[in-house]
C-alpha cells in the first residue's frame, strides 16, 4: 500500500517549487519581456536561498521565494531571476556561447526530423532498412565531436536502430555507422555523417532480443514475496520534512540533478544537531572505449546536458519499491513555460537489511540481536537505453549510504558476420549474432554539503601507517590535514584504508574527540583515458575521487553550469586552481564514484544491476552507538509458521526478548 500524497502550500525556502509557482514565474517574465516567438524554457527552479537564510528560517516565517530561469531565444541563452513575492524579474542575463541542456521536446521532435530527412533514409536503405516507422533516433551529445564549420550551431549527433515490430525490443538491431546531425533551434538535419557499411552481405543483425514477458517464457518456480508492515511505517512525513527515527530531512528536487536532500539532522538523544545542509548527484559522465570511430566519440553528461531529473520514471506500487511507501510528487517545466506534474516520481519506503548488531553471551546462553533496518529514498531516471536508480540509505547507527544501480540496455553496434569473441581485444564483447557492446565507464559525482554542528570544519585523510619497532604488530590510522583545495584533489588507496573525515572545530565528543563524519569508499575506478580526451578535459572531476572546496553559492555542478557543448575544463578541476584554503572554513566535498562496465554475453539483452556506493558514517559526532536503544523484533522460524497454531514468536532471547 502507498500512504496519501495530499497537495499543501510551501511552507520552507527550499521547497520545490510547485506547478502554481512555475506558472507564475513564466507569468511574469512574458509581461516583463519582449520574448521572440521562438522561446524555449529550458529550466524554471527554484533559485535557493543563500544558507544564512535557511539557518535563520523558523517554522511560520514567511517564506520569500525566488526563481531560475534559463531559457533560449534567436540562437542565444538567457538567465532570468524572478521574485515570487514581488512579481518581478529582478534579473536577466545574456550567457553568450552556451547551450543549456537536450530538452524533452528536442529528444522528441529530432527523432521525427531525422526519421523522415531524405539524405538519411538514403543511407539507411543501403543497411536494409525499408520502413521507417520502426526506427528509433536517441540524439545524443555532440559535445566536443561537431563538424567542421557547425561548432557554434546548437547540436546533437543522433544514432540509430531498426525494430522487427512495435512492441520489439527497440535497441536489438542498430544501424551501424551513420550519424545524422539536428540543429535544435532549426530543428533540421544539417549534416549526415556515414561512415559505411559494416557487412555489406549482413548490414543488420539477424536476430531480435526481446526481454518484455509477453515475449519470452518466463518461469513458474518463482514465488511471490511479499513486504509487510501490519502497524504502517516508522516514519512521518509533514510535507517535504521526513523524520524517521533520530533523523529529520527535507526531500527536494531538482530538474537538473533529480533527488536532493536538505537539512539533514541527527537527534542524539539530548538535541538535533546538523549534518548535512545538502547532498546530490551533482554530474555523472558516461565515456566509451571502443576505438571505434563509430563509438569512440560517446561521452555523455546524463545530469548535466540531459537534466537527469526530467528523464525520471513515473514509480510504480509493488514493482520499484516494496512494503508501506510513500511517494513525492515534483512539478517541471515544459518547453513552453507550462508546469507538468510528473506523480510518484520519489519513493520511500523501508527496507530490512540483514543484521545491525548481534552479540551472544556464550557462559550464560544470551542472545542480542538487532536487524539492521533501513529508510530508502530513490528515483529512477531512463537515459534512452540506460536505466539509473539513485538510492540514498539511511541508518539507525547514524550513517548515510548512497548508491547507484545501473541496468537498462547496454549501448551497442555492429560488428561482421561470424566475428568471434577471439576478435574484440578488450573493447567490446559480442552479444548477440552481429551486435557488440563497448566497453564503458560510468563516473557520478556527488556533491555533499556538509554543516557538522553548524560549525566551521576541517577535511583531514586518514589512512593505516605502521608504528613502533619492526618486531611489533603496531600500526595507527595516521590523520593528515588537507589544508587546500589542491592537497585535497585525492584518490583512493582501499589497501592503506583510506578515508577521509569532516570534522567541527568547535565540537567535541564526551571523549574531546572532534565531532565529524567519514567518507568511506567502496569499490571504485578512475579513468584510463589520456590526459588530452575529451572525457578528461570536459569532464574534469574525473581527475580525482575526491575533492573539497570552500562553499561557494556559484559553484553547484562539478562540470560547471553549461557542459553541453563545452569543450573546456569548467567545474571542479577550474575552481580549485585557485587552492583556496579549508582549514576552519565553511566546506564542501565531492567524491566522484566510477563503475567500470566491461561488458559480457551475461548483460544483454537487459543489464542485470550493477552497484556502485560510497558511505558517511559517524566518528566522533556521537557517544556511543545509537542504535542500542532499538527494540527487539518478533522473529519465526519456517517450523513455527506451518504450525496449526499459526506460528509464535522464537522464544529465544535475541529475537522478542523470550517472554513475548
Amino acid at each position: 500500500m502507498a500512504t496519501d500524497v495530499a497537495e499543501r502550500a510551501v511552507d520552507h525556502p527550499l521547497d520545490p517549487l510547485t506547478a502554481a509557482e512555475i506558472e507564475a514565474v513564466v507569468e511574469v517574465v512574458e509581461s516583463e519581456r519582449d520574448l521572440a516567438a521562438d522561446v524555449k524554457y529550458h529550466n524554471v527552479m527554484l533559485d535557493e536561498p543563500p544558507k544564512e537564510t535557511v539557518k535563520a528560517f523558523e517554522p511560520g516565517d514567511d517564506v520569500e521565494r525566488s526563481a531560475l530561469v534559463v531559457l533560449r531565444q534567436n540562437r542565444e541563452t538567457y538567465e532570468a531571476t524572478v521574485s515570487l513575492a514581488d512579481r518581478t524579474v529582478v534579473d536577466w542575463t545574456h550567457v553568450p556561447g552556451v547551450q543549456p541542456a537536450i530538452t524533452d521536446e528536442e529528444v522528441v521532435r529530432s527523432e521525427e526530423v531525422v526519421r523522415t530527412d531524405p539524405d538519411w533514409q538514403e543511407a539507411a536503405a543501403k543497411r536494409g532498412v525499408e520502413n521507417f516507422d520502426l526506427v528509433i533516433v536517441d540524439p545524443w551529445p555532440a559535445s566536443g565531436f561537431e563538424p567542421d564549420g557547425y561548432e557554434d550551431r546548437r547540436l546533437v549527433r543522433a544514432i540509430s536502430w531498426i525494430r522487427t515490430d512495435e512492441t520489439d525490443n527497440g535497441y536489438a538491431r542498430p544501424i551501424e555507422g551513420l550519424f545524422a546531425f539536428v540543429d535544435l533551434d532549426e530543428m533540421a538535419v544539417v549534416h549526415i555523417e556515414d561512415d559505411g557499411v559494416v557487412d555489406e552481405g549482413s548490414p543488420l543483425p539477424p536476430e531480435d532480443a526481446n526481454y518484455r514477458a509477453d515475449k519470452v517464457e518466463t518461469r513458474d518456480d518463482f514465488e511471490h514475496l511479499d513486504v509487510v508492515q501490519p502497524d504502517g511505517p516508522s516514519f512521518d512525513v509533514d510535507g517535504k520534512e521526513v523524520d524517521w527515527l533520530d533523523w529529520n530531512l527535507r526531500v527536494g528536487w531538482t530538474p537538473r540533478e533529480g533527488l536532493v536532500f536538505h537539512d539533514v539532522s541527527f537527534d542524539d538523544g539530548e538535541e538535533e544537531r546538523t549534518v548535512l545542509h545538502r547532498a546530490s548527484a551533482s554530474e555523472m559522465a558516461v565515456p566509451y572505449g571502443d576505438s571505434d570511430p563509430n563509438h569512440s566519440w560517446k561521452d555523455a553528461f546524463d545530469i548535466g546536458e540531459f537534466h537527469v531529473g526530467r528523464m525520471a520514471n513515473e514509480l510504480t506500487e509493488g514493482c520499484d519499491c516494496l512494503g508501506v511507501m510513500h511517494y513525492f510528487d515534483v512539478a517541471m517545466n515544459d518547453a513552453d513555460g507550462e508546469a507538468e506534474t510528473l506523480p510518484n516520481a520519489v519513493c520511500m519506503h523501508e527496507e530490512d537489511d540483514g543484521l545491525l548488531w548481534k552479540h551472544t553471551e556464550w557462559r550464560n546462553e544470551h542472545t542480542e540481536v538487532r536487524r539492521r533496518r533501513r529508510l530508502v529514498i530513490s528515483f529512477i531516471a531512463t537515459v534512452y537505453n540506460y536505466d539509473y536508480g539513485f538510492y540514498w540509505y539511511f541508518y539507525p547507527d547514524g550513517s548515510i549510504e548512497a548508491e547507484v544501480r545501473l541496468t537498462g540496455i547496454d549501448s551497442n553496434g555492429v560488428v561482421p558476420a561470424g566475428e568471434s569473441a577471439a576478435d574484440t581485444h578488450g573493447e567490446y564483447a559480442i552479444v548477440n549474432p552481429q551486435v557488440k557492446t563497448p566497453i564503458h565507464q560510468h563516473h557520478f559525482n556527488f556533491r555533499l554539503d556538509f554543516d557538522i554542528d553548524d560549525a566551521p570544519s576541517r577535511v583531514y585523510e586518514v589512512q593505516n601507517e605502521p608504528v613502533g619497532s619492526e618486531r611489533k604488530n603496531g600500526f595507527r590510522a595516521a590523520e593528515r590535514l588537507l589544508e587546500t583545495e589542491q592537497q585535497a584533489r585525492r584518490n583512493i588507496d582501499p589497501l592503506k584504508g583510506r578515508y577521509w573525515r569532516i570534522e567541527s572545530t568547535e565540537t567535541e565528543n564526551a571523549y574531546g574527540r572532534s565531532c565529524g563524519y567519514k567518507l568511506v569508499p567502496h569499490s571504485n575506478v578512475n579513468s584510463p583515458a589520456k590526459p588530452t580526451s575529451s572525457v578528461k578535459r570536459r569532464a574534469g572531476f574525473v581527475q580525482n575521487n575526491f575533492w573539497a572546496t570552500p562553499h561557494d553559492e556559484g559553484e553547484n555542478y562539478a562540470a560547471g553550469d553549461y557542459p553541453n557543448q563545452n569543450d573546456e575544463t569548467t567545474g571542479l578541476a577550474e575552481w580549485t586552481e585557485r587552492d583556496r584554503s579549508l582549514v576552519d572554513g565553511d566546506n564542501v566535498l565531492w567524491y566522484t564514484l566510477g563503475v567500470n562496465h566491461v561488458t559480457r554475453a551475461e548483460d544483454w539483452p537487459v543489464l542485470p544491476v550493477e552497484i556502485a556506493s560510497f558511505h558517511l558514517k559517524p566518528e566522533g559526532f556521537l557517544d556511543g552507538n545509537p542504535s542500542i536503544s532499538l527494540p527487539p523484533e518478533p522473529c519465526h522460524t519456517d517450523h513455527e509458521l506451518t504450525a496449526t497454531d499459526g506460528g509464535e514468536a522464537c522464544g529465544h532471547d535475541g529475537c522478542a526478548g523470550g517472554d513475548d
